[in-house]
């Protein structure tokens, strides 16, 4: 029972990830519409710098809601706090309906933006603080897995339904996400966090399926105190009476020698400070941001633009489906599969592969000496690729590769530094078609990819099945 209230609540977390995929994609189909110039859906027509903004502006607002969501779920909790940041897209669907003016539009995809960002961190760190090591990396998998089925539904609305109904559609999916958050149970890292403990017990009996008072239950407990708490202030409750008096001289001698281990350094100087943490923020960022260079973000916001140069006999609209579908098959293989091979031999299979299919496509593309469907498959096997283990391992490792004082702001600042990235290479992908063409862009995500499998051999340790303690000696011993 309480695995099953353990994919409640990723499930239930992770809806905004497919508002995510749905709203980041949604220009793609959608900016025609806006630039015609007969359009009846806008005063007057885009102009092709509001066009782009369409599509990058999400990017941006994700910048800001990144920067906020570890001062709302640290202050609200992780389900009040989910419910709040969830909040956005209910906001964006329904400005777009209600608006037929540029500028309205273009706020509400930056207001849209905002719900993205935040849910990218939110959601792997809820997961991970309610999840059992055994299923942890199954669950860390599921945001990005509902990011694909977003993906996909909204390719599929651009294809079947009108403009109207494709806004309603998002805006019921937003009114539910806020519905089955209501439904959560509390993490047991904030309650511990903010001394409630008994509320604790009760929550991480909910997600073990056990009773309050049971060895699991009290022994988690205990897990949590270890690294929520500072180490000495420990010491007198792992003692017996008849080692009291030693344990408290102990304690006097250990603040006798570091006079200032009973304050709690800061987040940031603790993110410093410790070698392991450094690691993690290191081989994580890494990860992040070559996975970001593979192209894969641009491919989806281009994707109709894409196929429709690289295989301009076959239907756009279906490339496009296929394309998602095939990115959902290759996240839920992910999920299967990090938990069952480990995190480090994906990343370096799956970068490996990336790298190959990219050159090989880029070839045919630039020698168009194969049918114009054989490069259009190569891109789809690419996105398998990239999503089986590139796309998807990095957001499992940024939920288990930090201590608890340090994940929000480790993953506040990667994911800062990740939207940025995408805003970027967004914004500059159509002048690498235009200057190197769609063969070079292939050629330049190549390098990228060939870097990640790099990172993977010689950087990154496996974090299958340890706990957080054996993750942080996991990451010094891989340094040393």
């Amino acid at each position: 029972m309480g695995k099953i209230h353990q994919l409640h609540t990723a499930v239930s977390c992770s809806l905004s990830s497919i508002l995510t995929g749905s709203l980041y994609v949604w220009p793609s189909y959608t900016i025609g519409l806006y630039t015609a110039n007969d359009t009846k859906l806008l005063v007057t027509p885009m102009a092709d710098t509001e066009s782009s903004l369409l599509g990058s502006l999400p990017s941006l607002g994700a910048m800001l809601g990144t920067a906020i969501v570890g001062l709302v779920i640290s202050n609200l909790g992780r389900q009040k706090g989910g419910m709040l940041l969830a909040l956005p897209f209910v906001l964006s669907w329904l400005i777009i309906d209600m608006s037929s003016s540029s500028l309205m539009i273009l706020i509400a995809r930056f207001i849209g933006g905002i719900g993205c960002g935040a849910v990218l961190v939110y959601a792997p760190m809820f997961i991970s603080e309610v999840a059992e090591e055994s299923i942890r990396g199954r669950l860390a998998s599921v945001p990005m897995a509902c990011y694909c089925m977003g993906l996909q539904m909204s390719y599929i609305l651009g294809w079947c339904l009108s403009y109207r109904y494709i806004l309603w559609v998002n805006l019921a999916l937003s009114i539910l996400n806020l519905a089955l958050l209501m439904t959560v149970t509390e993490s047991p890292v904030f309650l511990m966090r903010q001394n409630r403990e008994e509320d604790a017990k009760m929550s991480i009996a909910h997600y073990r399926g056990e009773s309050p008072g049971s060895k699991v239950v009290l022994e988690e407990v205990s897990r949590l105190k270890q690294l929520l708490t500072p180490a000495v202030e420990l010491v007198p409750l792992n003692t017996e009476n008849t080692k009291a008096e030693e344990a408290e001289k102990e304690k006097l001698n250990v603040e006798e020698d570091t006079p200032h281990i009973q304050t709690k350094p800061s987040a940031i100087k603790l993110l410093y400070r410790s070698p392991s943490s450094r690691r993690g923020f290191t081989v994580v960022g890494l990860l992040l941001s070559l996975q970001v260079m593979m192209g894969l973000v641009a491919v989806q916001v281009y994707a109709k633009q894409i196929f429709s140069q690289a295989a301009p006999s076959l239907s756009s609209h279906l490339c496009s489906v296929i394309f998602a579908m095939v990115i959902l098959l290759g996240s839920i293989f992910s999920l299967v599969a990090t938990d069952k091979f480990g995190r480090k031999i994906l990343i370096i299979i799956s970068s490996s592969s990336v790298a190959l299919c990219l050159c090989v496509m880029g070839a045919f593309l630039q020698t168009g000496v194969v049918p114009a469907w054989v490069p259009a498959l190569l891109i789809l096997v690419y996105c398998f690729f990239f999503m089986s283990g590139a796309g998807s391992v990095p957001y499992v490792l940024l939920s288990e590769c930090f201590v608890p004082d340090v994940q929000s702001l480790a993953s506040t600042l990667l994911m800062e530094w990740v939207w940025l990235l995408n805003f970027f290479i967004v914004a500059i992908f159509p002048f690498l078609i235009k200057y190197f063409g769609i063969h070079g862009s292939f050629y330049v995500f190549a390098i990228f990819a060939t870097f990640n499998s790099l990172v993977g051999i010689f950087l990154l340790p496996e974090t299958k099945g340890l706990t957080n303690d054996q993750i942080q000696e996991a990451l010094m011993r891989r340094k040393k």
